[in-house]
């Protein structure tokens, strides 16, 4: 109230009258609401955030953080593992996690007394990685492994490379008499989690004894195997996603096999096996794959993931080990019963909120180069749910028009495509191994991963045809294993603000002294 008594004698010294008095005060009035309007606690300064968990998600994550720091959010991810990530989130230890299931599944407590939503961010796959080679000594980087081989593997019902069982998903390649180290992630992990889940569910047979001998729980997943260093012949682990791939590709890690995250593969350079799923197609875990196979995905109420349909997905491009990746945050009461409360620091809520968005639609763009698939709509609409939920407010409605997720465009994205089956049109490659088809089909092979996409595979064919493709289209290598993750920025900012207010604001605040300057030459015309 002084201000404005301030205000009007102010105007009643420049002789304004009481018409163009009020006319003034109304333009002062406006601007000071706009400025109000503009200001919530939705626009509060965003804060620090950090957060925990999965490795899986992790490559996609370094991407998001670093477009994120470039925009000028600070945000910090460790990727501790699942289970840690959702310990530190309910411990209050970090401001949001990491994860690939839910908190019941991974035993690691409610999360009740801080609440929290599961918010999913991207969609991958676990591969069987490998460092083998044929009896001649020729490096295999086209093996394929059913459900079944793979589930006897890695329960040590198959401890030798020379198996029947992997002969016969060959097409009767005999590989050398050499014994299979397993190797394993150490401590608790939600990709073991995920893995020994698709174990179960595709060769239950196996599971159930090799789990009563180990003592590992069948009602749950299990999320550790240091219990049981011996439910394999010959076993190794490692601490991280990383460390896993690392060592397979490396030359210490021949004669191994593991379960990891696609990505990596990429990353280091290791073979990844083909995998037969349930319409007897061979598949990679390339981005097409991994959409086609989410399909079968059963979102719960609460958005965590129920994953036998997929596992059991009759899609011929289906990959049968992906599932979504979350995170998990604070949520403000609403329809959510495991919301408890909204984050006391609105920054960090601010922080969120522009991040989250920038995930659910431009942090989609490349995720199949880096070995994921993006989000379906649907889900990238769940995030701007979420961030609703963030402070109870009215959640935004994505479309094709404002978000750049390729799947509100119907595509996947660059590098979604995986290369041409090597050994789609070989008849048998026999019973010694490196002979003339067990080296025609590692040279397809070679050939088809090089192609990135596969186009060029596909345009060649299944024998020998795909190495001279590639070489006529140009250019140097493009091994899709050597690809790394790449920042995307769209306009010369990475995680836009939509909201217009701010501008609206300032707008209004210099509208201020040209109306009162021009009243003043009214006024003075006008005498």
């Amino acid at each position: 109230m002084m201000r404005l008594n301030e205000l009007r004698s102010g105007y009643a010294r420049l002789g304004l009258s009481r018409r163009t008095h009020l006319q003034a005060l109304l333009v002062v009035v406006v601007a000071l609401a706009m400025v109000a309007r503009s200001s919530p606690t939705a626009i509060a300064s965003p804060a620090k955030i950090n957060g925990s968990g999965s490795s899986y998600v992790a490559l996609a994550m370094q991407q998001w953080v670093a477009d994120a720091q470039t925009s000028g959010l600070s945000v910090n991810y460790l990727p501790t593992g699942s289970p840690d990530g959702l310990n530190s989130f309910s411990a209050g230890l970090t401001d949001f996690a990491g994860t690939e299931a839910e908190y019941s599944a991974l035993g690691a407590g409610t999360g009740a007394d801080r609440g929290f939503q599961y918010v999913p961010d991207v969609a991958g796959a676990v591969a069987i990685m490998y460092n083998v080679s044929d009896k001649a000594g020729g490096n295999v980087d086209y093996l394929h492994l059913s459900p079944r081989t793979i589930a006897r593997i890695f329960t040590g019902d198959i401890s030798k490379w020379s198996d029947p069982a992997i002969s016969a998903d060959n097409k009767g390649l005999v590989l050398p008499d050499e014994p299979i180290t397993v190797v394993y992630r150490g401590g608790q992990s939600g990709t073991t989690a995920l893995f020994y889940d698709f174990v179960q569910h595709v060769a239950q047979d196996v599971f159930d004894p090799w789990a009563a001998r180990n003592s590992f729980p069948t009602s749950v997943r299990i999320v550790q195997l240091d219990s049981s260093p011996s439910f394999a012949p010959k076993t190794y682990a490692l601490g991280s996603s990383d460390a896993i791939a690392q060592f397979v590709a490396s030359g210490a890690g021949k004669w191994s096999i593991a379960y990891d995250e696609f990505g990596y593969a990429k990353v280091y350079g290791a073979a990844a096996a083909w995998v037969q799923n349930a319409s007897g197609n061979w598949v990679l875990p390339f981005a097409q794959n991994i959409s086609a196979a989410l399909e079968g995905a059963t979102l719960r109420p609460d958005l965590s993931q129920e994953l036998s349909g997929v596992y059991a997905s009759g899609n011929p491009l289906a990959y049968p080990i992906s599932a979504y990746s979350y995170m998990v945050s604070q949520c403000a009461p609403g329809d959510r019963p495991t919301c408890k409360g909204a984050y006391p620091n609105p920054g960090i809520t601010e922080t969120l909120q522009k991040w989250w968005r920038y995930i659910a639609c431009d942090g989609q763009v490349n995720m199949a180069r880096i070995g994921y698939s993006p989000l379906p709509p649907n889900l990238s609409q769940e995030i701007a749910n979420a961030l609703g939920r963030l402070n109870g407010s009215a959640p935004e409605q994505l479309n094709q028009g404002n978000c750049a997720n390729p799947r509100f465009a119907g595509n996947l994205g660059d590098g979604s495509a995986p290369p041409t089956d090597p050994l789609a049109n070989v008849a048998s490659i026999g019973g010694g191994g490196g002979g003339d088809a067990a080296a025609a089909a590692s040279t397809d092979t070679g050939a088809a991963t090089a192609a990135g996409s596969g186009t060029a595979a596909a345009s060649a064919g299944a024998t020998g045809k795909a190495g001279s493709a590639i070489k006529s289209a140009g250019g140097g290598s493009t091994d899709w294993r050597t690809a790394k993750p790449v920042a995307y920025v769209r306009g010369g900012k990475t995680i836009p603000d939509s909201s217009p207010m701010p501008l609206y604001a300032l707008l209004a605040v210099l509208a201020v002294p040209p109306a009162v300057a021009w009243l003043v030459r009214r006024r003075k015309a006008e005498a």
